[in-house]
């Protein structure tokens, strides 16, 4: 059994693809941004940060208990597969196995997450040869320290993740009571 949750703290979930099939492209990007809009329907889950990286799923949470977390996690997936096989002309599963939650509980510990989450395309070298400044297979578009216009002044021609604002106090500003994040920044372990 899954450890209680506390829905006061944000989650970092990983979900890891089956081998031989790879998300970071457009099929996976697709996929995985219709499985976003179908867990926007959710009031007790919400996906506030995403990072799509070629055999994995990073996420940044938050859930109002555990049976919230496991159906929309269960949602997500299952929303996530169906458009990826429908797009490949596929059939069988795409996760590999369970979701893998981490309860954050600090703002040093939500400050490096969120570094973590948003450039971890720049951990994996995905940002080699390229002159973008944010990830395009993440949510960093709409994180608001850098991008502060709002969506619809943004290019109206780029598509975007769709995300929901956090609600829990330390995914939503008290994160930064240890430093802002630069977007240039390549994620580490944690000192």
């Amino acid at each position: 059994m899954r450890p209680r949750l506390e829905p006061r703290h944000p989650l970092h979930v990983v979900i890891r693809v089956i081998g031989g099939v790879r998300l970071r492209r457009r099929a996976g990007w697709r996929a995985i941004r219709h499985a976003l809009g179908v867990t926007l329907r959710r009031h007790d889950f919400r996906i506030c940060h995403v990072s799509i990286q070629a055999t994995h799923v990073h996420l940044l949470v938050e859930a109002d208990d555990r049976v919230a977390l496991a159906r929309g996690m269960q949602g997500f997936q299952i929303a996530a597969a169906r458009r990826f096989n429908l797009l490949r002309r596929r059939r069988g599963r795409l996760f590999s196995d369970r979701y893998h939650p981490v309860a954050l509980r600090s703002p040093p510990q939500v400050r490096h997450a969120v570094s973590y989450v948003l450039n971890n395309w720049r951990r994996h070298g995905e940002d080699v040869g390229s002159n973008l400044r944010l990830d395009p297979y993440s949510s960093a578009a709409a994180f608001a320290d850098w991008n502060p216009r709002p969506p619809s002044e943004l290019d109206p021609e780029r598509e975007r993740l769709p995300v929901v604002m956090p609600c829990t106090w330390l995914l939503a500003s008290g994160w930064r009571r240890r430093g802002t994040i630069a977007p240039r920044a390549r994620p580490g372990p944690l000192p």
